[in-house]
């Protein structure tokens, strides 16, 4: 019996339950009664910002989410589908579980790739590969801060690498960043791709009246109580010891789960299928009755529990993870049955699906629950907060910023954690099981062969959190034109994108107006480049103590490649070769990381992206990779032309040099070499082959030039501004590669 169904419910309940008055009026007039405190608890998670999007839903609509290749739109189900030919499609989705991760970060990271994996084998694809978008505080020094941005750190690569590892689907690729803003308060954006045919896209609605209701998977806890509502408040000192919101993951029993839900839907079985993810119990079974224009009934007391005495406000709350809720066409029973034991996995018939329309939760003879499922999943308020008035950042004057000495300066940007070498990350990560990494994690995007579909995928995640702190709008363009940039790097095509966008309190007007701006400029610009949106992930309230984050609407981005002979990668490959700078040189100092790294501000407006000059530079560099003319590409981004040219010679397995010289006519070495100007590509090409490629892209009206050779070393050097400049490529290899290790004491 659940003795919570006769709390009071006060004021301060609702309150706690995160439910404001208005809403709580909207409640009663929803069930024409007071609720009971389950029921209070059921309307506190699916109306949370976590499930709803209640402050972020109606700025989400300008997304463009159509397109002749998406099969399943952004917002119809548990992910995005899109076509890429010959019968076949991907799904994928990119996700948060940044709260967590910041009160137990091995769990927290672990539970979030398993909770993406699971949005996508829902969807009846198999999951082929994982990537992740992370930020941290500073984790450099020895003050309590740097050690618990180090554990953090430490912890989430942990459970990242635990839970891919063990269930078997490679991590390919992603970013980490480290700022000051993310202390206290991480960002861990984990994506997942997998790959189906049309015929085998799996829909998440309750149809089919009478259809018995399954549950499947690991036995519900108190582990995870809550999570939804957690996640949509800001992080207090207070909540980081809610250790019971952070949910625990087995990545074995995920394993069994996959297999048998794939063989199920194989089966002919399924009516409809629903991940029991944020919200758990609670939010399967209200959507899929949504979805299907239903209701759903169901028992708990013939739900399956590892712990006793749990009330229906636990069960229904409860996170546990690996579960799924099957609705199954009736007569299909036993069938069912002998996939779900042959897979050894807990499972029971829990309820029915009927006509009423109303999400009705039974303990035996009582009802703990009785909502309409519709209003409940459907029908959350939805807020248009208070933006505070727009703002440009201030011109730079560079006379504030005396010019540094260049050669300190490239080896500082270098050893910056964010620009360092992240392979102390990777090689936790094992990238290569399914044998379909042919990229390595490391050059521009990562590049994938789904052998069942004889498809080359490329896949990137981007998003420079400087640009959006000075200018959201700005920094969410360029978020989505790196990510195109670096498919196009890799001879792909860019298709879709999905999204996490990650703010702080939008209660906080200058917030809200950063969580406006960010989506208008990301909509823009994904019409530009036609790649739409195909879902994504909102998480708000990322603040600690010390204050929000730096605004970061990360994009994951996927592409195709056409022929595997295509496939390019971002290190030089012999000496000798020409090295050509595709695009202009640029001087925009702005938001720049040399700004950051050497002279310590955030300051200045970001580069400025013209669309036409980016789809140009974008294209002819495809169009000569499809040619055989390029031998490596890689994009100038954080660091600027030197730390492209310096990264060119370093990441690949043999070390090469490189003579160059910056043309144009800045005044200041600093500017040509970590101005942070968009739109350009540093390739390499057959020195035969070099006039053939200026003549193409001459005709083709994109600015380009040749800046250098590739030499066999052992320097990097660099003219620029009348300086000659030059740099052991052993001493850049050091700064590089040598940083994250020494700090985590690898």
């Amino acid at each position: 019996m659940d003795t919570t169904f006769m709390t009071p419910i006060t004021p301060e309940v609702i309150a706690k339950h995160g439910i404001t008055p208005d809403e709580f009026t909207r409640i009663r007039e929803i069930l024409g009664r007071e609720p009971n405190f389950t029921e209070l608890g059921v309307f506190s998670v699916m109306w949370s910002e976590h499930c709803s999007y209640k402050n972020s839903k109606l700025e989400l609509k300008k997304f463009p989410t159509t397109g002749s290749r998406v099969l399943v739109k952004a917002g119809e189900e548990n992910a995005g589908v899109i076509d890429i030919g010959d019968g076949w499609a991907i799904a994928f989705k990119m996700e948060s579980h940044n709260h967590p991760s910041a009160v137990e970060p091995f769990q927290g990271a672990a539970t979030g790739v398993g909770g993406i994996i699971r949005d996508i084998f829902t969807m009846g694809a198999r999951p082929v590969f994982s990537m992740n978008s992370l930020r941290f505080g500073d984790i450099r020094g020895d003050s309590a801060e740097a050690r618990t941005n180090r554990r953090l750190f430490a912890g989430v690569v942990e459970g990242i690498s635990h839970y891919g590892n063990c269930i078997g689907i490679p991590t390919i690729g992603g970013e980490v960043y480290f700022d000051e803003s993310y202390a206290g308060n991480p960002l861990v954006n984990v994506f997942c791709l997998g790959v189906l045919r049309h015929d085998q896209i799996a829909r998440g609605g309750a149809v089919g009246i009478g259809n018995p209701v399954f549950y499947v998977g690991a036995e519900t806890g108190r582990d995870g109580l809550a999570g939804a509502a957690f996640a949509s408040r800001e992080l207090t000192e207070e909540s980081k010891e809610d250790r019971p919101a952070v949910q625990v993951g087995d990545p074995f029993r995920e394993k069994l789960l996959l297999e048998a839900c794939l063989e199920l839907l194989a089966s002919g079985c399924v009516a409809g299928i629903q991940d029991m993810g944020a919200a758990g119990l609670t939010c399967s079974t209200c959507e899929t009755a949504s979805r299907g224009g239903t209701g759903v009934e169901i028992d708990l007391n013939l739900v399956p529990k590892r712990e006793t005495g749990m009330t229906p406000y636990e069960i229904l709350l409860s996170e546990s993870q690996e579960r799924m809720l099957v609705i199954v066409t009736k007569g299909e029973e036993e069938k069912v049955r002998a996939i779900f034991e042959k897979w050894d996995l807990p499972y029971a018939e829990i309820g029915v699906v009927n006509d009423d329309g109303m999400m009705r939760v039974r303990e035996g003879d009582s009802v703990a629950v009785e909502i309409p499922a519709r209003k409940l999943a459907d029908d959350a308020p939805l807020y248009s907060r208070e933006a505070a008035p727009k703002s440009r950042p201030e011109a730079l004057d560079l006379s504030k910023y005396p010019e540094a000495d260049c050669h300190a300066a490239l080896r500082t940007l270098l050893a910056h954690p964010s620009i360092a070498s992240k392979q102390w990350v990777w090689r936790q990560y094992d990238h290569m099981v399914r044998l379909g990494a042919t990229v390595l994690p490391g050059s521009d995007a990562a590049v994938f062969i789904v052998r069942e579909a004889g498809k080359i995928l490329a896949a990137s995640t981007d998003c420079n959190a400087i640009y959006c702190r000075q200018d959201p709008r700005e920094g969410a363009r360029i978020a989505v034109a790196e990510a195109a940039r670096n498919i196009a790097c890799t001879g792909a095509i860019p298709l879709a994108l999905t999204d996490n966008l990650n703010f702080g309190n939008p209660h906080k007007p200058e917030n809200f107006l950063q969580l406006r701006e960010a989506v208008e400029g990301l909509a823009e610009a994904c019409r530009a480049f036609d790649t739409p949106v195909t879902g994504g992930n909102v998480s708000l309230y990322n603040e600690s103590p010390a204050g929000a984050i730096d605004p970061t609407p990360t994009v994951g981005m996927v592409g195709i490649v056409e022929d595997a002979r295509h496939i390019t990668t971002q290190f030089f490959k012999a000496a000798g070769d020409a090295i050509l700078l595709v695009g202009e040189p640029g001087d925009e100092l702005g938001a720049s990381h040399y700004l950051l790294a050497v002279h310590g501000m955030k300051a200045g407006p970001p580069p400025r992206l013209d669309y036409d000059k980016e789809l140009a530079v974008q294209g002819a560099v495809r169009t000569l990779i499809r040619a055989g003319l390029v031998k490596s590409a890689h994009d100038c981004a954080e660091g600027g032309l030197a730390v492209a040219l310096a990264e060119s010679c370093l990441s690949g397995e043999t070390k090469f040099g490189a003579a160059v010289q910056i043309p144009g006519g800045a005044k200041r070495a600093d500017v040509a070499l970590f101005n942070e100007s968009q739109s350009r590509i540093v390739i390499s090409v057959d020195p035969g082959k070099e006039a053939e490629v200026l003549t193409l892209l001459a005709r083709e009206g994109v600015p380009a030039q040749k800046i250098g050779t590739v030499t066999a070393g052992p320097d990097l050097e660099i003219q620029a501004s009348g300086r000659a400049l030059r740099w052991p490529l052993a001493e850049l290899h050091e700064s590089w590669s040598g940083t994250i290790p020494t700090l985590m004491g690898a």
